[in-house]
């Protein structure tokens, strides 16, 4: 909202009238004459509409952040349809005037682009078309087609990863309502696209088709109308036509294009010129092989040899900088800081009761490889899921549930965890933090290939899986989550299951004093005189044990 309140156009946006009025403009184009100085007006904004289309999709990190691009992509087409019908219009009116009838930029198109050949223009639009049809707009349907399968297949699995990190605490209600939102905008978005794409390959066609009726309505005109010759009035009206297929060829060439890239578009961090530089130029293998064969090539007699050599040395040297930074960065990153120096001896204390450390109520134990995902100064997010939990367990049942504690143990295998209760393990497992678990959730449309387990919380089949095919196990209808996640799961399962052994003296003290506030004569009356704590202690820890929360412990 707030970059369309800063347009040029924000206002008429804001009071609604502006795609209204726009679509009364190109409804009278396709009615009313216009004046050839009003197409050159209206051919330039054309181009510059596509191409500031184009900069758009290359600049998004993800297709939703162009979500209106396929009600944008059928009012452009509608346009370019618009804008033909004028100039036709303009070009069997005016034809016999001269190249210059039809306004200055279908003439410009008729005799510069092309050099005033109308064959080698008939060519060139020829040669576009089949791009435009055939290549970008064939392709770009059927990527569509494929998308929508896919986005509608995955929202069952993307809704049940939603639900489990509510579930386990990791998000809040408004944040699970955010997701699922942006789940359905993306069903939707390429819903549309799979049906925008259509107008797009139409518009090829009703290019092909205009051009022979211009040519053939043209030298029937020319010659039985204004008795031109049949040489003159092939070279005029054939010479404007085809600058007026061109005028509209290129633009519907440009959004083609940018129909392919948005339906192609992964989503990531960075835009399709990041993604490119870093994924394609950051191999130096790919560059160093490219580099040998273009100087192989380069030696060839006769081949341009300045130009091959050139390139391959460009190639050479890109691969060479590449294996350098790496070189270094690794050199870096093996420095460690010296140790710190020893502290002296000090003098052996006593033993006392100081030194007996207390049990922790909950403890989780990582394995060394598990550590990054605790460190935050790593991008480990495991604490924050495991306050999420607290929050959301203790909202549930009813008592504050204690801290957990988090320690290494170099005990246990570099995956693995182990969850303690006052000391004692009731749950371990492995996780791989550098893949992602994809669970059966019983309904799938395919197997996956990777590490088979089971999900540690549940016991659902499950199988580790790459990051990179997380879009894929989705669309099967897995769902995917982290290793964080995870243990997170896992911790918040038996929590709930241990609940009542989390329940003792010190937390029924402190719920009687939360309830005294607001009833302060019931527990006056009941506790002690008619239930001491040690009863009241057994009833709470009863009712979780079947389950039952205590939230309303007034009743």
């Amino acid at each position: 909202m707030a970059e369309a309140a800063n347009s040029p156009f924000g206002p008429l946006l804001r009071l609604g009238v502006g795609i209204p009025a726009g679509l009364i403009c190109i409804l009278a184009m396709m009615i009313l004459p216009l004046p050839p100085v009003i197409l050159d007006v209206l051919f330039t904004f054309n181009i510059a509409l596509s191409l500031v289309i184009v900069m758009a999709v290359f600049n998004v990190r993800r297709p939703l952040e162009f979500a209106i691009f396929p009600t944008v992509l059928l009012l452009v087409t509608i346009l370019r349809l618009a804008l033909n019908v004028a100039s036709t219009r303009v070009v069997l009116m005016h034809g016999h005037e001269g190249p210059h009838a039809a306004g200055k930029v279908i003439a410009a198109f008729g005799e510069f682009v092309i050099g005033g050949n109308y064959a080698v223009g008939a060519v060139v639009f020829i040669i576009l078309t089949i791009i435009n049809f055939v290549v970008v707009t064939k392709g770009a349907g059927r990527v569509s087609e494929v998308s929508a399968r896919f986005a509608l297949d995955a929202m069952p699995g993307k809704q049940m990863a939603i639900d489990a990190d509510l579930n386990a605490g990791l998000i809040t209600q408004d944040e699970a309502r955010t997701r699922r939102a942006e789940v359905r905008a993306e069903s939707d978005f390429y819903g549309s696209m799979d049906g925008a794409s259509k107008f797009v390959r139409g518009d090829a066609v009703a290019g092909i088709l205009i051009l022979i009726i211009n040519i053939v309505g043209g030298l029937l005109i020319g010659t039985m109308m204004h008795d031109l010759p049949m040489g003159e009035a092939t070279r005029t009206y054939t010479l404007l036509t085809i600058g007026d297929g061109l005028v509209a060829q290129i633009p519907g060439l440009m959004l083609s294009v940018a129909v392919a890239i948005i339906v192609t578009r992964v989503t990531r961090d960075q835009d399709v010129g990041g993604e490119l530089g870093k994924q394609l130029f950051g191999q130096p293998k790919a560059l160093g092989v490219a580099a040998a064969v273009l100087g192989i090539m380069g030696l060839i007699p006769g081949m341009p040899n300045v130009v091959f050599l050139s390139i391959a040395a460009l190639c050479g040297f890109a691969a060479w900088r590449i294996v350098q930074k790496r070189r270094a960065s690794e050199a870096a990153a093996l420095i460690e800081p010296p140790p710190p120096p020893p502290t002296p001896a000090t003098d052996v204390q006593e033993l006392s009761w100081d030194d007996v450390r207390p049990i922790d109520v909950i403890g989780l134990e990582v394995g060394y490889r598990l550590v990054p995902l605790v460190d935050r100064t790593k991008g480990g997010d495991l604490l924050a899921r495991i306050r999420g939990i607290r929050r959301k367990l203790t909202q549930e049942l009813g008592f504050l549930v204690q801290a957990v504690h988090i320690r290494d143990n170099l005990e246990l295998g570099p995956n693995a965890y182990r969850i303690r209760l006052a000391g004692v393990a009731i749950g371990e497992s492995l996780v791989h933090p550098d893949r992602e678990l994809a669970i059966n959730p019983g309904r799938v449309f395919g197997p996956l290939q990777g590490m088979q387990t089971r999900d540690p919380a549940f016991g659902m089949e499950a199988v580790w899986i790459e990051p990179s095919m997380r879009e894929h196990a989705q669309s099967l209808g897995y769902t995917v989550v982290d290793a964080a996640t995870v243990i997170a799961t896992h911790l918040s399962h038996l929590i709930q299951t241990h609940a009542h052994e989390l329940f003792g003296h010190e937390e029924a003290e402190q719920l009687l004093k939360a309830l005294a506030k607001t009833a302060p004569k019931l527990v006056d009356e009941l506790v002690p005189k008619i239930l001491p704590l040690a009863t009241v202690v057994r009833v709470m820890q009863g009712l979780l044990a079947e389950r039952v929360p205590i939230r309303n412990v007034r009743a």
